[in-house]
């Protein structure tokens, strides 16, 4: 009652709007069947509605989901000290291009020292080693040696060659060389090429050394490229079906309003987060304007289909309930007035301010797509 109370109003200022000239009398106006509205021009234009006719467009279907921007792993290292000991130096800064094997810092650490001892030591036991077994290897051929003793010998020669081996791997571990003056500093260097994203270490600063048994290491740079970057996103396990690779994605931030980075889906996971029930994709995105940071939220729109169909604008469509109706224009009223008939409509998927027509509604009719809500009497 109260949308017809409504309605009714409605038609009244729109009565007292038009010339006494011109005025439909409403007492002596025929009254409209139910589901209808019979409207004159200066009605209609006083009314500002807006009617379209009905067209084929293509709805490009969209998907949204929230991201994340990451590193692209390939692309980003982060640097950590193999040793423990203290910063005397820290050659690169924020923002400094590096290449691969470029000294980022030098640490005085006395692990360097050690394990150069211990390479050191290690060949002495060897040379020592090997020199006895020629002599028990000598003694025995001539028999003034015990078989026992040139065994011995030899499993002492073997350790000892083991034990230069082992010397020699902690120091290519280090990334130190074998030749050259023993020294304690340490010169920590980048494993790849890029620019330096992130920094703490500054001179003085003790570290933790990765191989130590602390397990407290430090990350002491970040270098990597952010051209391209990664967009992970998370789609809600009903939308599964729809997402594959190679869809385009146009990507939103709050830090760039009304402007849409483009990128693509290149991995969909296999697997369901078992608390969000989502499952993450990625998205490989060129970044040449250092827009997208690591670590930013973004929301993702990925394009799942275009299709040609009949569709309407969302404002045409009025919704009561599970039902949802469009005003459709239909010729003229026994008393010259336009007559508007409401129309049930079976809707489809819907993008960008347009919806498809399933059913409901034939190409070209003309369906009002604006101002529909003050004329219907549906919900009564």
């Amino acid at each position: 009652m109260r949308a017809r109370a409504a309605l009714a109003g409605v038609l009244f200022l729109l009565f007292l709007s038009v010339p006494a000239c011109r005025r439909v009398d409403p007492s002596a106006a025929e009254a409209p069947p139910p589901g209808e509205t019979w409207l004159t021009q200066e009605q209609i234009r006083g009314a500002r509605l807006a009617i379209e006719p009905a067209g084929v467009r293509t709805l490009a279907l969209h998907l949204t989901a929230a991201g994340r921007v990451a590193f692209d792993e390939s692309r980003v290292a982060h640097v950590f000290s193999p040793v423990s000991g203290r910063v005397a130096r820290a050659q690169a800064g924020l923002g400094d291009q590096v290449r691969v094997g470029e000294s980022l810092a030098i640490i005085e650490s006395p692990d360097l020292a050690s394990a150069w001892s211990d390479l050191a030591k290690a060949r002495a036991d060897s040379v020592a080693a090997a020199r006895e077994l020629d002599r028990e290897k000598n003694l025995y051929e001539h028999q003034a040696a015990a078989e026992r003793d040139y065994e011995t010998a030899r499993d002492n020669n073997e350790k000892a060659s083991a034990e230069v081996a082992r010397a020699r791997l902690r120091l290519r571990l280090l990334h130190a060389a074998e030749d050259g003056p023993a020294t304690q500093e340490y010169f920590l260097r980048s494993p790849i090429a890029g620019e330096v994203i992130a920094r703490t270490a500054t001179p003085g600063l003790e570290v933790q050394g990765m191989l130590s048994s602390a397990n407290v290491a430090q990350e002491l740079f970040t270098v990597g490229q952010i051209d391209p970057v990664w967009v992970w996103g998370d789609i809600y396990e009903r939308d599964l079906g729809r997402v594959r690779r190679g869809q385009k994605v146009a990507i939103t931030s709050v830090a760039y309003p009304g402007r849409a980075i483009d990128g693509t889906v290149d991995f969909v996971g296999d697997s369901l987060d078992k608390d969000t029930r989502t499952v993450r994709i990625r998205c490989a995105v060129q970044n040449p304007e250092r827009l997208l940071k690591p670590e930013m939220y973004v929301t993702l729109s990925v394009e799942l289909d275009r299709k040609e169909t009949l569709a309407l604008p969302r404002t045409a469509v009025l919704k009561s309930g599970d039902r949802q109706t469009v005003l459709v224009e239909d010729g003229k009223a026994p008393d010259g007035r336009t007559r508007f008939r409401e129309r049930a409509v079976t809707l489809g998927e819907a993008d960008d301010g347009w919806v498809a027509v399933a059913s409901g509604v034939a190409p070209g009719e003309r369906v009002v797509v604006s101002g529909a809500i003050l004329l219907t009497s549906a919900g009564e």
